[in-house]
């Protein structure tokens, strides 16, 4: 059995490592399914009858609901998806450390306990002090993990408000929900062979429900893809304090795996966007964008003067342009518009225009959105081209079109300081010879930051409204 623990975690590190090239993708997701098919056969293979039964009774219901949202998400809908997803496994993992941290080993001492309405001594198994940790900790993480997804999700699927949310004595919650964490993991030190073990249960899952849900309102949309990231990795972490609890090793090495991996992809992602960790743990990167000193002060963000529905007012850019690139953003993927995208693509590359597509790190609401979202409409992944590797071509691209995006691409992260943006790298469309927004309105984007290319309107020409009818009438002029 120790050969299986062993084997399966190195077959999911195999996986993730084809997974992270294109052409080789769809062999380590498959060989990743395999190890976990295999997982949970080894699991069956050395548990009892009754344990037997009830993994197969919430496979079948777990399998079915999979089945269920496979046909009915759609793939804008993909981050609020991982995002449950990701509560799913911290709540997982919270219910391993509360079985654990009652002496409740197995199945069957749970179901004949359930019978009586109680445990009788000979079948408690009593923690030891490793284990009453271990036990806290992973209720502590899968809690947080668990209700700061759901709030994630929300946010995401438009259903709570996307704006950072700070209620009157927010820092006092959040503290005090760390204590709650912090006093029940000193507690179960003390009190770890005594009757008290329900209360310690008790206060961990409060105390990390409660910083979950108090620490994820006040992230915003632009940080949403880093909270993303960091959910991800928590609830590997959780499996793997889980996995200690109970002394299973494979579930330790795989929490491992998806820990690290997520906390990896968590500090490229700060990197990406010049963010600090604990500024975005602390809730500092929310703070409104300060009001100019100026007689203007009080105007409208941004007041330019633009039809709702605007032509190009010349045709020149558009059809003789030989360079172009472009950005797409999450209004993209509101309007279900990659698909107009890819069409547009296609009637410059039949004019001989060189295209690319420019994807700032956080452009989506998750890591990989836009990747995603492109590549269903059959976009050469070739042409997809990170930050790092477009941001010198902008000043000799003749055209850029922009499509949904707004904070990665305002200059006022160069210079307002004291924004939410400020020094945040963003992609050099300014620097371009000629550029189309095609957004739905003149808002700011989710940092609430004005961008100064909308009044730039010698080489800026705006297409509100719907932005598939927008890139409908540029595939028509190109026609």
């Amino acid at each position: 059995m120790l050969f299986f623990h062993i084997l399966i975690p190195v077959l999911v590190l195999i996986g993730l490592w084809l997974m992270s090239r294109v052409p080789t993708a769809v062999k380590g997701n498959a060989l990743s399914v395999a190890a976990m098919t295999l997982a949970v056969l080894v699991t069956l293979w050395s548990a009892g009858f009754l344990s037997i039964l009830i993994v197969l009774l919430f496979l079948v219901i777990g399998g079915f609901t999979g089945l269920v949202m496979a046909r009915k998400v759609q793939m804008i809908q993909m981050p609020q998806m991982v995002g449950l997803l990701n509560g799913l496994g911290g709540g997982a993992s919270m219910l391993v450390g509360l079985l654990s941290l009652v002496g409740v080993k197995t199945p069957e001492v749970l179901v004949s306990s359930m019978m009586r309405g109680n445990i009788s001594e000979n079948e408690v198994f009593w923690v030891t002090p490793f284990e009453g940790v271990t036990s806290t900790l992973a209720i502590v993480v899968g809690a947080l993990t668990l209700s700061g997804s759901l709030i994630a999700a929300g946010k995401l699927h438009r259903v709570l408000p996307q704006k950072p949310v700070r209620l009157s004595g927010h820092n006092l919650y959040v503290y005090t929900s760390l204590l709650l964490c912090v006093a029940a993991l000193a507690l179960v030190l003390f009190f770890f062979r005594t009757g008290t073990m329900g209360w310690i249960a008790l206060l961990s899952v409060v105390g990390g429900l409660a910083f979950g849900i108090f620490f994820t309102l006040r992230v915003g949309g632009a940080d949403m893809p880093i909270t993303i990231s960091l959910l991800n990795s928590l609830s590997g972490v959780a499996g793997g304090i889980a996995g200690m609890a109970i002394g299973n090793l494979m579930l330790v090495a795989i929490g491992g795996i998806v820990g690290a991996s997520g906390l990896l992809l968590t500090q490229i992602m700060c990197r990406a966007m010049n963010r600090s960790l604990v500024d975005i743990l602390l809730g500092k990167t929310a703070a409104p964008a300060p009001k100019k000193k100026t007689p203007e002060a009080n105007a409208p963000a941004v007041s330019v003067p633009v039809p709702e529905k605007s032509e190009p007012k010349d045709a020149n850019p558009l059809l003789e342009a030989k360079d172009v690139i472009i950005v797409p953003g999450y209004g993209m993927a509101l309007a279900q518009a990659q698909q107009q995208v890819k069409q547009l693509a296609d009637a410059f590359t039949r004019r001989g225009a060189r295209v690319r597509y420019a994807i700032h790190p956080v452009a989506g609401r998750m890591p990989g959105h836009m990747n995603v979202l492109l590549a269903e409409a059959n976009v050469d992944y070739d042409d997809l081209k990170e930050m790092d590797q477009i941001n010198g071509d902008f000043k000799d691209a003749d055209l850029v079109v922009v499509v949904g995006a707004n904070d990665v691409l305002n200059p006022a992260a160069r210079e307002a300081e004291g924004t939410p943006i400020y020094g945040m790298p963003v992609l050099n469309v300014d620097e371009a010879g000629h550029v189309i927004i095609c957004n739905y309105d003149l808002s700011p984007g989710y940092a609430g930051v004005p961008n100064p290319l909308y009044d730039n309107k010698e080489k800026v020409t705006m297409m509100l409204g719907d932005a598939k009818e927008s890139l409908q009438k540029l595939i028509s002029e190109l026609a």
